[in-house]
C-alpha cells in the first residue's frame, strides 16, 4: 500500500476496511451477549482453527509466547531440561524455554532455507549427547542435563524439513514443538506419509501467533496451540486459566493465558479469508522472484524447497550490502525491516549461555545479509515494480562506481 508516496512494509489498515461491517457485528455481538473472555466465541474459532490445520484441538491462548510455552510444559519438559531450537528467530522461542523452566540449546539453520538444519541436529545428538538406554533419555554430555524437546521453527512462512526432524526426535526420545507462529497455512510433503502435511499437524503440538501483522491476525495479541494430543490439550485448556479446570479448583499453578473472546470472533472471521490471502501471498513472492531475476547475482531470493508450500508471512531477500540497500529503499520512501538482526546466541538477555561470535556461523551470516521486503496481499504489481526498480537501481550505481575504479561491476565483495 502507498500512503503519501510512501510504500508501507505492511498494511494492516486494508484489509480491516474491507471487512469492517463484519468485525463492527462481532464486536456488536460481544457487547449484547456480554460474554468478553472464553465462552462460544472462543470454542467456535477453536473447532475451525484446528479444521484447517489439521489437527484434533485447538486451544486459544493470549499469544504466541504463551502457545509455545504452555505446549512445552503440557508436554512434560521440567526444570533444568535442554530444550533445542535455532539461533535465528524471534527471541519469544528461547524464552518460551526458559520461562518453562528450560535451558535453550541451538542448531544451526540450512543457509538455503534459514530452518532447522536436520544434519546438524543429527551431528548434535551424535556428539554432544550420550543416549542412556536404561533411562531412555537422551543426555548432553557437557552440561550433564537431558535433552527432552526440539522446536523447529518454520521461519518466514516456510515449514522446516520435518521428516528427518521427526525421524532423529523419535530415535533419540525427544519431544517435537512446532514454532508455526510465522506459518498460518504453510504446507510440508512428508515423503515418509507421502502426502502433504499442514504446519501445526506433525509435532507433539504446535505453537501460532496472532500478532496483528500475520498472515492470520488479531487486533491485537493473541495465540493458539495446536495438537492431537487429549492430554495435553487437557493441561494447556488449565494452564491458561490459572490452572483450573472448574472455577476456583486449581489442580496446578497455572497463568492467566486466555484469549479473549472478540479477538477469537475476529479471528474466525479473518479464517474464512485465509487462504485467499495466502495465495495473494504466493503470487506476490512470484512477481518478486521474475522481478529480481536480473539481479540473481547480487541478491539471493527466497529458496522453496520441492517439499514446501510457503505462505510467505516474509519475503526475505539476501544481499551483501543489506544496509545500504535498506538505507537506499528508505530514501525512496520504500519501508523494509530485518528479521533478524542478531541472532539468540548473541543476544544480552542470553549472554549466560556462553555462546559467542563464530559458534553458529550459518545463522550469524544470514542475520547480517537478510532483509525483508514489504509483503502483504494487498501489495500491487506497480509497488513490487517500483521496489525492485529501486533495488537494482542501487546496484547500478555501485557498479558504475566500481568501474571507475578499475574493479568488474558484479563483484560485492
Amino acid at each position: 500500500m502507498t500512503q503519501n508516496g510512501r510504500i508501507l512494509f505492511v498494511d494492516l489498515r486494508t484489509p480491516h476496511r474491507e471487512l469492517e461491517s463484519e468485525l463492527v457485528a462481532v464486536f456488536k455481538s460481544a457487547l449484547e451477549t456480554g460474554c468478553f473472555v472464553g465462552g462460544p466465541m472462543v470454542d467456535e474459532f477453536e473447532r475451525e482453527y484446528a479444521q484447517f490445520c489439521d489437527t484434533k484441538y485447538c486451544i486459544g491462548v493470549g499469544s504466541g509466547t504463551d502457545a509455545l510455552r504452555f505446549a512445552l510444559i503440557a508436554s512434560g519438559v521440567q526444570a533444568g531440561d535442554i530444550v533445542l531450537t535455532v539461533p535465528l528467530t524471534f527471541i519469544a522461542t528461547a524464552e518460551a524455554i526458559s520461562q518453562a523452566g528450560g535451558r535453550p540449546d541451538f542448531v544451526d539453520i540450512d543457509a538455503q532455507t534459514y530452518t532447522m538444519d536436520p544434519e546438524k541436529l543429527r551431528q548434535y545428538l551424535e556428539t554432544a549427547c550420550v543416549f542412556d538406554e536404561k533411562s531412555g533419555r537422551t543426555i548432553q554430555r557437557v552440561h550433564r542435563r537431558p535433552v527432552t524437546a526440539v522446536i523447529p521453527v518454520h521461519l518466514y512462512g516456510q515449514t522446516a524439513d520435518m521428516d528427518p526432524i521427526l525421524e532423529l526426535a523419535a530415535r533419540y526420545n525427544l519431544i517435537v514443538i512446532e514454532d508455526a507462529c510465522q506459518a498460518h497455512g504453510a504446507e510440508y510433503f512428508s515423503s515418509v506419509e507421502n502426502r502433504w502435511r499442514k504446519a501445526g499437524s506433525m509435532g507433539r503440538a504446535a505453537a501460532f501467533s496472532f500478532y496483528p501483522g500475520k498472515n492470520l491476525g488479531a487486533c491485537g495479541e493473541a495465540g493458539a496451540v495446536t495438537t492431537n494430543d487429549e492430554a495435553s490439550t487437557d493441561k494447556i485448556r488449565m494452564l491458561r486459566d490459572h490452572g483450573q479446570r472448574q472455577k476456583y479448583h486449581h489442580e496446578l499453578e497455572g497463568y492467566n493465558g486466555r484469549l479473549d473472546a472478540i479477538q477469537a470472533a475476529i479471528l474466525r472471521t479473518k479464517l474464512h479469508h485465509l487462504p485467499d490471502w495466502n495465495r495473494k501471498r504466493r503470487e506476490k513472492a512470484r512477481h518478486y522472484k521474475e522481478l529480481l531475476s536480473s539481479q540473481a547475482d547480487v541478491v539471493t531470493v527466497p529458496y522453496e524447497p520441492s517439499w514446501a508450500r510457503g505462505v510467505y508471512h516474509l519475503y526475505v531477500i539476501r544481499v551483501q550490502n543489506r544496509d545500504q540497500l535498506q538505507a537506499h529503499l528508505a530514501q525512496a520512501n520504500i519501508a523494509s525491516q530485518i528479521h533478524y538482526p542478531t541472532p539468540i546466541h548473541l543476544q544480552k538477555a542470553y549472554v549466560g549461555l556462553g555462546y559467542k561470535q563464530g559458534s553458529f556461523p550459518v545463522s550469524e551470516k544470514a542475520a547480517s545479509e537478510i532483509l525483508s521486503l514489504p509483503m502483504y496481499p494487498n501489495l500491487e504489481l506497480h509497488e513490487q515494480e517500483r521496489i525492485v526498480e529501486k533495488v537494482s537501481e542501487l546496484f547500478s550505481i555501485q557498479d558504475i562506481s566500481r568501474w571507475h575504479a578499475g574493479l568488474h561491476p558484479a563483484s560485492l565483495s
